[in-house]
């Protein structure tokens, strides 16, 4: 089956950016990277595969500005490491926009958008510390730590995962492989 997908366009800016009305995923992303006292110590790398861990809204909200208080309503956020070498496949979140900001060290993400001529296109950034990805629903890319240090990030999405569907590229474009759905496969 080929997924024909519009033309997408990812966005960065350093966390530190300037931000006059923060809002939404990105910078609730960001608020939560930048606060290492509320996850440090959570924190676990593992050989076998990435380590991850959900942290519940709730126990958050305390420390990030309180005009970020309703994103974190449909909230679902994320606390994953990376060791050297890890990575996801080529995925989507389905119907679930967000974003994710590189708290500790560096990760590779490659992004796949269908062109203007129906090819998939292709474009691939080195995120360092302190930067951020947001995206809408149905954006498609890989993350990968292809560095030499272990990297932390922070993925928050709305509305919270259901599911995600998996991908390769082939001379027919963009074909989803499979899918992965919460609560059975993760």
């Amino acid at each position: 089956m080929t997924t024909v997908l519009p033309p997408a366009t990812p966005s960065a800016v350093p966390a530190a950016a300037p931000s006059t009305a923060p809002a939404g995923a990105a910078a609730l992303a960001v608020a939560l990277a930048i606060r290492t006292d509320l996850w440090a110590d959570r924190v676990e790398y593992r050989e076998e595969s990435r380590w991850t861990s959900l942290l519940d809204p709730a126990d958050v909200a305390h420390a990030i500005d309180p005009s970020l208080h309703a994103e974190l309503h449909d909230a679902q956020i994320w606390l994953l490491s990376w060791l050297p070498g890890q990575g996801t496949p080529l995925h989507d979140h389905g119907t679930s926009a967000g974003a994710f900001a590189v708290a500790r060290g560096g990760l590779t993400e490659r992004v796949v958008a269908r062109g203007v001529d129906g090819a998939p296109r292709q474009s691939t950034a080195d995120l360092a510390a302190g930067r951020v990805r947001f995206f809408g629903a149905h954006y498609v890319h890989q993350v990968v730590n292809t560095l030499h240090e272990p990297a932390v990030s922070v993925h928050v999405y709305a509305p919270r995962l259901t599911l995600m569907n998996t991908y390769r590229i082939d001379e027919s474009g963009l074909v989803r492989v499979g899918t992965e759905r919460a609560g059975v496969d993760w």
